[in-house]
């Protein structure tokens, strides 16, 4: 089945727009010029006759091909991938634009269903390619170099051998892929559509949230508490979409054989799962001395008591409260990135000039921020909801690297320039690191230095500590629904039982938070997805102390690292930075860069 991948997002970004300059908007027409262009029709029509084609030409045959003959194979189904993902890359991009607009939605979906009944016959090709032995496809591809490419992906599909079923049973599943997707449209469209009344305005739930990081206390009070009152108001829809989709993998999981929920995940990751375990063990370690102390610090700085779950992203009282507009965003990044090598200010300039950004925020408008790559032969669009703040400008570095990662990897072809999750955040966050070290290299006194360091702090505990509770969550969510139907009760209790070790002792929950939970994408679109977001800040910090200790031809090695796309494993890719994600103590060099610079803040306090 066909479906517009979720895209990257942002977990932090923030919403609204005033008096932020020219704020840009997508040009959607590099993939196509509108929903009956005739370009898409022929697109469709190419789909309908292809998949038959080669439907007709390889199955059952896949064990007779030749070298060259089997490289041909895969380039056709290349094309394929290439041609329906240009498609549904249009359908979705144009759905985030306006979540709510209900032809938008009859579109998205028209094309999902059409590509899904189209390709179809395509379910025989992983199940052959899986049944070859491993003698075999090696033989092949001892013969033809330019299939041996392929090897990266062909060992991931087959990594899913011993999980697959028959294959009238495959196409079955296939075939009903659209039904289960209809629960993330109900999760979207719901979400969207929500309405939350702050000081007598009626806003959705990106405008709402941003107050969350208003000066004023009571102002983020009463947007917490108008996010608990709608969310409680909605919970019953929102715990039938988790309830469903969680009873839905696990009826899946159980049929594949997949030993846990989260198995199916690190096998896409193509990380092990010792690896994960061993980043999620030294994070939870690294509650007390990371957001158990930051926490602490910040209490302190607002003359609190105890913090409640609205001071959690509250300004600091030494915030500079000015607003960001849009031409000095563009500026601050595109100059960290060309400080850092004028090549990666190059490959950024035409999201700005070209049409590849919207920034603004629009009414239906999706929430977040993400950059999806379409495919090889067009390029990224990165979507943000730009508000002006620093954290903002952060945003726009974050996805900026995403999209320069998606370009440099393109020649890779469509099956080898996808990156798992785990490293598709390693250039996103780089971006950022070097954004942060131009602003805080730039600071002119104490006050300014501090005010950036707890702010990059506080991002980091938001990409590490909260998405690591974020799957320990997901993780109780998934065990807690094999063996029960959840009431929202129940998923509150999951909820809530790991935001105290998480946050700490600094903080109080008020009634409502418990239902927080309900307005995560992730956690429905794509299960276990978080702890990308962790892998991704351990790795580039370790990797950017290599490039601050000036290792030779850093800049060089990192863009051969992003241009080899999903063509090379993790341990492969780390080699020439002399670093190796599958040594435990790996994570602590990570965490131990978020360490020192909260060690940097206590002593500011001294």
């Amino acid at each position: 089945m066909f479906t517009l991948p979720f895209p990257l997002r942002d977990a932090n970004a923030s919403s609204g727009s005033e008096n932020l300059g020219d704020l840009p908007e997508w040009d959607l027409s590099d993939l196509y010029t509108a929903p009956d262009a005739p370009e898409l029709e022929a697109d469709l029509a190419f789909l309908e006759q292809e998949c038959s084609a080669f439907a007709a030409d390889y199955e059952g045959k896949l064990n007779t091909l030749s070298a060259e003959d089997m490289l041909t194979c895969i380039h056709r189904n290349e094309k394929i991938s290439q041609v329906s993902g240009r498609i549904m890359s249009y359908a979705g991009l144009r759905y985030y634009q306006m979540t709510i607009d209900a032809e938008r939605a009859q579109f998205m979906a028209n094309c999902q269903e059409q590509l899904t009944h189209f390709s179809t016959p395509l379910v025989f090709f992983t199940l052959e390619l899986n049944r070859l032995e491993d003698d075999h496809l090696d033989g092949l591809m001892a013969q033809n170099a330019d299939l041996a490419r392929y090897k990266p992906v062909l060992d991931r599909i087959r990594a899913l051998k011993s999980h697959q079923l028959s294959d009238e049973m495959e196409k079955f599943l296939h075939d009903m892929g659209v039904v289960g997707d209809a629960w993330e449209r109900l999760f979207d469209e719901t979400i969207a559509g929500l309405e939350f009344n702050m000081e007598g305005e009626t806003l959705n739930i990106e405008a709402t949230l941003n107050f969350l990081t208003d000066p004023e206390r009571s102002k983020r009070e009463a947007a917490a508490r108008e996010v608990a009152r709608v969310l409680g108001a909605n919970i019953k829809t929102f715990a039938r979409v988790h309830n469903t989709q969680a009873k839905e993998k696990e009826v899946m999981d159980r049929w594949r054989s997949m030993p846990t929920a989260q198995t199916g995940r690190h096998l896409s990751n193509h990380v092990e799962p010792e690896v994960v375990e061993a980043l999620r063990n030294a994070v939870v370690a690294a509650y007390p001395k990371l957001s158990h102390r930051y926490y602490e610090l910040k209490r302190k700085w607002l003359g609190l008591d105890t913090m409640q779950v609205w001071d959690r992203n509250a300004p600091l009282p030494m915030d500079d409260p000015r607003i960001v507009d849009w031409d000095e965003a563009r500026k601050t990044v595109s100059d960290a990135y060309a400080a850092f090598d004028p090549r990666m200010a190059e490959l950024a300039e035409p999201f700005f000039t070209d049409g590849w950004i919207d920034a603004g925020v629009k009414p239906g408008k999706a929430p977040g921020a993400f950059a999806h790559p379409t495919v090889t032969n067009v390029h990224p669009y990165v979507m943000l909801n730009y508000l002006g703040k620093p954290r903002d400008v952060m945003t726009l570095a974050h996805e900026l690297g995403h999209g320069v990662h998606q370009v440099l990897a393109a020649d890779q072809g469509e099956m080898l320039s996808s990156t798992p999750l785990t490293l598709a955040e390693t250039a996103s966050v780089f971006g950022e690191m070097l954004t942060f070290r131009k602003m805080l290299d730039a600071a002119e006194t104490q006050e300014q230095r501090k005010v950036l360091l707890a702010g990059k702090v506080e991002d980091m505990i938001n990409t590490v500590v909260r998405q690591i509770a974020f799957y320990d969550f997901e993780c109780k969510l998934h065990a807690a629904r094999r063996d029960s139907e959840l009431t929202p009760e129940d998923i509150n209790a999951l909820w809530m039982s790991v935001q105290a070790e998480s946050l700490g002792p600094a903080f109080e929950f008020m009634e409502g938070y418990e239902t927080f939970w309900a307005y995560i994408p992730h956690f429905v679109h794509s299960p276990f997805y978080v702890y990308a977001y962790a892998f991704g800040d351990g790795l580039v910090n370790a990797l950017y102390a290599v490039y601050a200790e000036g290792d030779e031809g850093f800049e060089e090695k990192y863009f051969d690292m992003l241009k080899a796309g999903g063509s090379k494993h993790h341990k492969e890719l780390l080699a020439p930075f002399g670093l190796d994600a599958s040594d435990p103590k790996f994570w602590d060099k990570g965490l131990s860069m978020i360490s020192d610079m909260i060690d940097e803040l206590e002593a500011m306090e001294d």
